[in-house]
């Protein structure tokens, strides 16, 4: 049975546009879409409702089959390592989350997908996600349906953001990624943006998605999707 392969991309701005809109174009040339793991805020003081560029290519991009998926309201407001969803109460989650969807809603952004800075989220967060209209959560082990309360088991094999980008590690991704896509399982890889810009990370991510084309995986995104509802036949 085939499996399926993921390919998301975090920390598009207008400091990593280039190096995005390049390293999409090759997954393009492949016909593979990308999610877009997209915040409000991020360090150095980036604003992405200040950044109408990369705002017009992401809603462009989703209208062309590629996913906008919620990661975080801002970066720039956390301390902790783990992540800015990574220990959050229901209650503070709950204010961050309407906090961010509001202002993807008033740049034709809105989704209903969410994945934690760092893949790290909190019991507290995973109970706020429902509540404000969220109805997937990509988590670091699983992709969770949070309407029907399903799970299927897939870890995310990342570059930056929590995960190393050493060489080492890189060969590792590659053939971990392998090692799914010929066992027919999801392969979910993820870079930090600002690593596209080295060679290495770069090649690294391109190898994986080559590999697990070559084993008959089906190129998909973060997406949530209803069950057909059952027509009478009476």
């Amino acid at each position: 049975m085939a499996g399926q392969l993921i390919v998301s991309i975090s920390g598009v701005c207008d400091r990593t546009f280039d190096d995005v809109t390049t390293f999409q174009a090759r997954l393009q040339d492949r016909g593979v879409p990308a999610s877009f793991l997209v915040a409000p805020r991020l360090k150095g003081g980036y604003r992405l409702d200040r950044d109408q560029a990369t705002v017009d290519w992401l809603v462009a991009r989703r209208a062309a089959g590629d996913a906008v998926v919620l990661h975080g309201f801002d970066e720039a407001a956390t301390k902790k390592r783990r992540g800015e969803f990574a220990t959050l109460q229901a209650h503070e989650a709950n204010l961050r989350l309407m906090a961010a969807d509001r202002i993807l809603e008033h740049l034709g952004l809105r989704t209903r997908l969410f994945a934690a800075p760092g893949w790290n989220v909190s019991q507290g967060a995973v109970t706020a996600l429902p509540r404000n209209g969220f109805r997937l959560l990509a988590g670091l082990s699983e992709i969770i349906d949070l309407v029907r309360g399903e799970s299927v088991r897939s870890r995310v094999l990342g570059i930056g953001e929590g995960f190393l980008s050493e060489p080492w590690w890189c060969r590792t991704l590659v053939l971990s990624a392998e090692r799914t896509a010929r066992r027919g399982g999801i392969v979910r890889v993820a870079v930090a943006a600002r690593h596209l810009r080295r060679p290495g990370p770069r090649q690294a991510m391109l190898d994986a998605v080559d590999l697990a084309m070559m084993h008959s995986c089906i190129p998909t995104v973060y997406e949530w999707r209803p069950r057909p509802a059952l027509t009478d036949a009476a």
